[in-house]
């Protein structure tokens, strides 16, 4: 396994619903990373079709493997490289179930997905209406290292980064569709995720103005001591690469043993008053 990994942020804008334009969009994205060295590169959120879809999703979602999982497959062959990226899953089991899902795919194929856990439906989101939430962890091993996947929402809640470190994730890819006037609760949430799991983090997330919401950028990749590493800019798109040394892990548990120190029957006492709320 690699201890020193090359990641690339790719903070793009996508045309909704149009996944031809932006499967190409990723390639040419990846060939600009693949040039500067780049292993990793990390798309968005529903980076394949855009973020506010609606009804639209249930035309434009697809079964992984499917025609633009296979493309975006053969982008990773053609180019040797990683690629994380965001697509409206629908279920193999029925005709009108679509989860919203992280893909991992290598050189040599799919590697993985990971379906979002925390839906947001409240002010102007509203993901419950048209997604099923995922109930598993997505943690994956890898050339690159163990790699784990969240999705945005996921961020607010702790109890998700930590269960996918356990799972022996030492990097943390969150893909995004944040938009401006959360962007305070990103920037500090991301670093507090990597420091209380020792872990790397890379948040990328979408950029430009879907119906009217704007999406801020600022994608970020954090050091285990919760150290930005390399960040994008806000509001437009971009593509910044930053490495990570897997050794800087133990230093950092060494020093700031957090997972060492874990108390886990605390879990028991969560449920049990998550279950009286």
């Amino acid at each position: 396994m690699k201890q020193k990994v090359r990641v690339a942020l790719s903070q793009i804008s996508c045309r909704r619903g149009d996944k031809k334009a932006n499967i190409q969009k990723i390639e040419e994205y990846a060939v600009k990373a693949k040039q500067q060295s780049a292993e990793l590169v990390i798309f968005p959120e529903l980076s394949l079709t855009g973020y506010i879809l609606r009804d639209d999703l249930y035309k434009l979602a697809e079964k992984i493997p499917g025609p633009s999982t296979n493309a975006i497959e053969e982008v990773a062959r053609k180019h040797g490289i990683h690629i994380v990226f965001g697509m409206p899953e629908l279920s193999e089991k029925t005709q009108a179930t679509i989860y919203n899902t992280a893909v991992l795919v290598g050189p040599k194929g799919i590697i993985g997905k990971y379906r979002k856990m925390h839906l947001p439906t409240h002010s102007v989101f509203e993901e419950k209406r048209y997604f099923r939430q995922g109930y598993q962890a997505g943690v994956f091993e890898t050339d690159l290292g163990k790699i784990g996947l969240i999705i945005c929402y996921d961020i607010f809640f702790p109890e998700v980064s930590r269960l996918t470190r356990l799972e022996g994730s030492q990097l943390i890819v969150c893909i995004s569709a944040s938009p401006t006037i959360r962007r305070a609760f990103f920037e500090n949430l991301t670093v507090a995720r990597a420091i209380e799991n020792t872990v790397f983090l890379a948040y990328v997330n979408l950029v430009g103005v879907e119906d009217g919401l704007q999406f801020w950028g600022g994608s970020r990749l954090i050091a285990p001591n919760g150290r930005v590493i390399v960040s994008a800019k806000y509001d437009e798109e971009d593509l910044v690469i930053g490495e990570i040394d897997y050794t800087e892990i133990r230093q950092i548990e060494t020093f700031v043993p957090t997972l060492r120190d874990l108390r886990a029957e605390i879990f028991d006492k969560l449920r049990e008053k998550a279950e009286n709320l």
